[in-house]
């Protein structure tokens, strides 16, 4: 499974917790938000709202939590206006960092990810320093099941997909960003559940790093997705199981 893939699921663990349910729907709102002012403020009209509001439900966020999110794009319901902005650095040992942020003060939101990257032995990059360590791509992770595998691979490749990975009962899907509606309609159509949708920063090539500095990276991303501006963190870290062991 993908280090995106392996980091994800650290991440749902952490987010069936209690305590940072109101945080989870925060960040919710705001990718919300941020998607509808991208294009028509309605999700079957746009695609990455589609993708922000699907990600909600799956979250169980209230409907009328999402309607608000949506309003607020319009400028109906008052509040914050944030802008996305991509910020790029390095962790221990020189892991690379794409770390997207939804931030209403960009001053407020550097000087916090400069903080805790300093406190990691990390630095913030200037724009473009990792950024062509990435590829923009679609993700669609569905569970295994009882279908085969290879079957499973086979129909995503003929709907498109530009690879695919299977490891640990999960079909991963990678996809050019302007397919993976395509694709992911297909698939649903031909029975096959959707575990999660996504646009995401894939890195080219993966980093391996000792067990003490894994763990360390690991704890930065920790910290940094816990930033109320950040909305994901992606790196090139390869996770292995022994130090997803150790973080728990």
């Amino acid at each position: 499974m993908s280090g995106h893939s392996k980091w994800s699921t650290i991440k749902r663990k952490k987010g069936a917790a209690d305590a940072r349910r109101g945080q989870l729907f925060t960040k919710l709102a705001r990718e919300i938000t941020v998607a509808a002012r991208q294009g028509i403020p309605d999700p079957e009209s746009n695609f990455r709202l589609r993708l922000a509001v699907q990600k909600a439900r799956t979250e169980n966020m209230p409907k009328d939590n999402i309607d608000r999110a949506i309003q607020r794009a319009a400028g109906s319901d008052g509040g914050a206006q944030f802008d996305e902005v991509y910020y790029e650095g390095y962790g221990p040992g020189g892991i690379a960092l794409m770390i997207l942020t939804y931030t209403d003060n960009r001053n407020r939101t550097v000087g916090e990810l400069r903080a805790a990257l300093t406190r990691a032995g990390g630095t913030l990059g200037e724009n473009g320093s990792v950024g062509w360590m990435f590829d923009n791509v679609g993700l669609i992770a569905m569970p295994v099941g009882d279908h085969d595998p290879e079957e499973v691979a086979l129909v995503a490749i003929d709907a498109g997909a530009s690879d695919v990975q299977v490891e640990d009962g999960t079909v991963e899907v990678y996809t050019e960003p302007q397919d993976l509606h395509k694709i992911q309609e297909e698939l649903t159509a031909g029975g096959y559940e959707i575990e999660s949708a996504d646009l995401i920063m894939k890195p080219k090539t993966m980093m391996t790093l000792d067990q003490d500095q894994a763990v360390k990276t690991v704890r930065l991303l920790e910290k940094l997705d816990d930033l109320d501006d950040v909305q994901q963190v992606y790196s090139n870290l390869e996770m292995t199981d022994e130090v997803l062991a150790e973080v728990g």
